[in-house]
């Protein structure tokens, strides 16, 4: 039973990243700007989508999954402070804990190492 909760944990740790590199992609001048306005340079839009995608699918699979979760940890906790920080504004101020929780959780999944049902294994 471990097992298949670790798989479904893991495999629910990685939805938000793999659908938000494909929304990414299918959207690419919107995120563009998006990033833009919030001051960060479009010249990482490619890099983030990668990120996103290879490491959610990292994370789904549990191949290197302590520095998947660690990179996507890092990411979160950026991405946070970056675009979630405006506390005055309720909804902003949620995506900014949803995003440290999944740090949370990614970092402690980088620390439990080796899961069931994972390349890694």
């Amino acid at each position: 039973m471990n097992g298949i909760l670790q798989l479904v944990g893991r495999l629910m740790l990685a939805l938000i990243f793999v659908l938000a590199g494909i929304g990414k992609i299918s959207d690419p001048a919107g995120t563009a700007g998006y990033m833009q306005a919030m001051g960060v340079p479009t010249l990482l839009l490619w890099p983030t989508i990668a990120l996103e995608l290879l490491g959610g699918l990292a994370i789904a699979v549990g191949f290197k999954t302590r520095y998947a979760a660690l990179a996507l940890a890092g990411f979160s906790v950026l991405a946070a402070i970056i675009f979630h920080s405006n506390f005055s504004d309720q909804i902003q101020s949620v995506l900014f804990l949803k995003n440290i929780a999944m740090a949370g959780g990614l970092i402690l999944l980088a620390v439990g190492g080796k899961t069931a049902y994972s390349m890694d294994k």
